[in-house]
């Protein structure tokens, strides 16, 4: 499609490939029959013994995993921070000053960060209220199939086609939301529809966890279904809300495939700069901001961490069995 600048044969093709996603969605409802809650009103947490034996092994094969990860991640580092490599090496943050090469530099790197903070929030507001309708709400569970076949869907298209999608449909002058093309907020549309599946199914194995019985026992109170859903439903599943923000706020961190179609001059994203400033040749400063997508990306996994801490020691005090 790129190659041969043909949007419709590229539109055939993203079409092709939502079979498997049908086929996936049909295994995935055989499979989710025989799933049964896992957190009933009388469950007890599990508690893991300590066997230095299997920790030691596992912690020895997670060492050798991360490691490799961090080998390749230290060479994207090495070359932002080497002056000139491999004839001056020498360590410099100049390549860190973008206000010298062509991409967008530090206002693409603000961009990025707007874009996934907003992403993670209206996803993971926009994930549990969608999976909580069709899992905990008995009148929207006759839609549960249909809104769990969207969801599924764009796991199955790929990010290029998904952008191409965007274009076609929001480029329209004629369309009412044709103001939304070229703005950060279709970015994190479409970073949002992106990456749903994921999070999705994250929220919806996290409510099929929890016994239907809460909402039983609710309803013969005549406390109003919402007021479950954020005192005991939300609580419960927090540690896998929290995930899904993350999730997000990473994803769309270094997401290029559907971005890259629908931004705008003004709306330069960091991994879009990363390859405009390799094709022009600034590869040190492409791993400069490279680098930068990285820490950004590490420091909200420790914040969102942080964050993880703190609330579930005021809200999971039930999961530790008292002695």
């Amino acid at each position: 499609m790129i190659g041969q600048q043909n949007f419709p044969r590229g539109a055939v093709i993203g079409l092709l490939l939502l079979i498997p996603a049908l086929i996936s969605f049909a295994v995935d409802h055989l499979a989710q029959r025989r799933q049964q809650a896992l957190l009933t009103a009388r469950a007890q947490p599990l508690q893991v013994r300590a066997q230095p034996v299997r920790d030691g092994l596992a912690l020895l094969f997670c060492t050798v995993v991360a490691g490799s990860l961090l080998l390749l991640l230290g060479t994207a580092v090495a070359a932002a921070l080497i002056k000139l490599w491999p004839y001056n090496l020498s360590l410099t943050l100049d390549h860190f000053d973008f206000s010298n090469v062509d991409g967008g530099g530090t206002e693409a790197f603000g961009n990025s960060l707007r874009m996934a903070g907003w992403t993670a929030l209206l996803g993971t507001v926009l994930v549990f209220i969608g999976a909580w309708l069709t899992e905990k709400v008995d009148g929207a569970r006759r839609l549960q199939r249909p809104l769990h076949l969207l969801a599924m869907l764009p796991m199955a298209v790929p990010g290029l086609v998904l952008g191409l999608g965007y274009v076609l449909f929001f480029n329209q002058p004629g369309n009412p939301l044709h103001g939304l093309y070229g703005t950060m907020a279709i970015l994190v549309l479409c970073s949002v529809a992106h990456f749903y599946t994921t999070a999705h199914l994250t929220a919806v194995t996290a409510l099929r966890q929890l016994d239907r019985e809460f909402e039983a026992v609710a309803a013969s109170l005549k406390v109003p279904y919402w007021q479950t859903a954020w005192r005991v439903t939300l609580p419960v599943c927090l540690p896998a809300m929290l995930e899904v923000a993350r999730y997000f706020f990473v994803a769309t961190m270094t997401t290029v495939s559907a971005v890259i179609f629908i931004y705008s001059p003004e709306t330069t994203l960091a991994s879009v700069a990363v390859l405009n400033m390799d094709d022009a040749g600034d590869t040190a400063a492409a791993a400069a901001m490279a680098t930068l997508i990285v820490a950004s990306s590490a420091l909200a996994c420790g914040l969102f961490a942080i964050l993880q801490t703190i609330l579930l020691r005021r809200t999971q005090r039930w999961r530790a069995r008292s002695e």
